[in-house]
């Protein structure tokens, strides 16, 4: 089969850049040179993520940039009062400084950098630090886990979330979920925000939450549409800690807690919209066609669906939908990160018309698709 044109030029592009020689050149040439040291950059970035990662973790764990968010300090001070010998907090202001966590201040000193104070605005961020633990785990021999296959993981991912299985070994006790329960609730408000700022639920009589965690995302909504009647459901331990923070946020009263596994409890009726936020990229596509047609059979004619969970190929966000989020999947046992195309048909299988892509203001986050409930032959 002949190559195309494009095909040809990156066979060339290809040639050119594995040729040492051409290396040599591109860094001398003044043209080029702004070009090969930025992807000599990007490249670096790549192999030294991992202690990137954990100079940000260090900082998270000895909750430096609350201490410096306070005023500026020495490392000498900063050292005592996290108990890191000098020498070391000397290091880790530094490296925290070249990746903009931490800057330097006049003095001596040491205050708050831009991506620090990014990590203080949304506490979201320090528990998924923490969280990665797990992950790195997982992750230390690569090549083992992708050789292994995805559904035989057995990991510390794939323990800290049970609910994901297809055929949970029993009950799930209430201090199983409490870890990811805890996980979610830090992380949602970054989602609810980003969820409301981009699609108006308060035009809604009812509102179902699908998997609804902790209710994090309905006190958000609450706020934002105080007309709208609230329901979600969840399994039992995590229907009971959203029943309790539901109703120490005062809304017993305008709440419904349903608890089930709603692959296997029928959804409650009465909603016209129904939410998945973070929830379809969890499982494979014959249960999110399972949950779809659920949800499809809950909603009266014309209801709709709302979507909410990064997508691959994002464009500017792609890291993080097919590297980040393929990889995290790959490790939990289950799921995969889809794009919009993929879940447009899931969609359309379930029996959805109208599936549109919502523009959100950091896609990195999240991703929005709302769709219309059809007819419900097109759900069979």
């Amino acid at each position: 089969m002949p190559l195309s044109l494009l095909d040809r030029w990156r066979a060339l592009r290809d040639r050119l850049l594995t040729s040492a020689a051409f290396a040599r050149w591109a860094t001398a040439f003044p043209l080029t040179r702004p070009l090969a040291r930025q992807r000599a950059r990007q490249l670096f970035d790549v192999v030294a993520g991992f202690v990137y990662s954990q100079v940000l973790a260090a900082c998270v764990r000895v909750d430096l940039f609350a201490i410096v968010n306070e005023g500026p300090a020495t490392a000498e001070v900063l050292a005592a009062r996290t108990g890191l010998p000098p020498e070391s907090m000397l290091t880790l202001l530094r490296a925290a400084a070249s990746l903009q966590l931490i800057e330097p201040r006049s003095g001596g000193t040491w205050g708050l950098g831009q991506l620090g104070a990014a990590v203080l605005a949304t506490p979201g961020i320090a528990a998924m630090v923490e969280h990665h633990t797990l992950l790195y785990r997982d992750l230390e021999d690569p090549v083992a886990l992708l050789r292994g296959g995805q559904t035989g993981a057995d990991g510390q991912l794939a323990r800290y979330w049970p609910y994901a299985a297809e055929a949970p070994a029993g009950p799930i006790a209430p201090d199983a979920v409490t870890p990811y329960t805890a996980l979610m609730a830090a992380s949602q408000p970054m989602v609810a925000e980003e969820i409301l700022a981009a699609c108006r639920l308060d035009r809604h009589r009812c509102l179902l939450d699908v998997g609804g965690g902790d209710g994090s995302f309905l006190r958000a909504v609450a706020r934002q549409a105080p007309g709208l009647r609230l329901m979600m459901i969840d399994l039992p331990p995590v229907a009971a800690v959203a029943r309790r923070r539901l109703a120490e946020a005062g809304l017993a009263d305008r709440c419904v807690v349903h608890e089930g596994d709603f692959f296997t409890t029928p959804l409650p009726a009465g909603a016209d919209v129904v939410t998945l936020v973070r929830v379809l990229h969890d499982h494979d596509d014959a249960r999110v066609l399972t949950l779809l047609r659920a949800v499809r059979a809950a909603l009266p004619a014309d209801g709709t669906l709302v979507v909410a969970e990064p997508l691959a190929s994002t464009p500017g966000a792609a890291p993080m939908g097919d590297a980040y989020f393929g990889l995290y999947l790959f490790a939990m046992g289950r799921g995969r990160p889809r794009t919009f195309d993929e879940l447009a048909a899931l969609l359309q299988a379930a029996g959805f018309v109208r599936v549109q892509r919502k523009k959100t203001r950091i896609p990195l986050l999240t991703s929005l698709i709302v769709a219309r409930a059809g007819a419900m032959q097109h759900a069979r």
